[in-house]
């Protein structure tokens, strides 16, 4: 996959603020809303979120650590690498969201939340409209990030924010079937 830099950040700028609103919107249910789970091993809403989160805790700083550390400069096209364009891809949401195993110390299950995860989350949506915004100064190619699954894996900074928000993207998809 290859694309114009600008236009992937824009992608990119666009979805997040999408997931914004949703987020915004779920602050206007009821915890009881927020916290039902349609069965034993089904997530929540504000699970959902969570889980969106202690993955967030890792990329966000990860992330503006690489920005920060660059020393290269923007190129106009990004082209996605093997690694980073596949794990981009299963997490794009589908019609029908295939299950995937979460790890234990990302599974929320079982927590107790309340809406401050949602505030958390927003909190963490800006920082990466921020992080989208300062990347535009650097070359997303060459730039590389470590995964949240292994610190030995690096991917280039464009497939790690496509990998973070694709990622949510599904998620929030996910928290909207709950209210379905």
């Amino acid at each position: 996959m290859e694309i114009a830099t600008e236009k992937l950040i824009q992608d990119l700028v666009e979805r997040t603020r999408i997931n914004i609103n949703q987020a915004e919107k779920f602050s206007s249910l009821s915890d009881e809303k927020l916290n039902h789970r349609p069965g034993p091993e089904s997530w929540s809403i504000l699970e959902c979120i969570e889980h969106l989160n202690l993955y967030g805790d890792f990329y966000i700083p990860e992330i503006n650590n690489c920005i920060t550390k660059s020393k290269t400069s923007s190129k106009e096209t990004f082209k996605a690498g093997i690694l980073g364009n596949y794990f981009a891809k299963t997490m794009l949401p589908k019609d029908k969201l295939n299950k995937m195993k979460t790890f234990s110390d990302k599974n929320p299950i079982g927590s107790t939340l309340d809406k401050t995860t949602l505030q958390r989350f927003l909190t963490q949506q800006e920082q990466l409209l921020d992080l989208l915004n300062k990347s535009g100064e650097i070359d997303l190619n060459k730039t590389k990030t470590a995964i949240s699954i292994s610190r030995w894996i690096r991917l280039k900074l464009g497939d790690t924010f496509r990998v973070v928000i694709y990622h949510n993207d599904r998620h929030m998809v996910q928290a909207n079937k709950i209210l379905e």
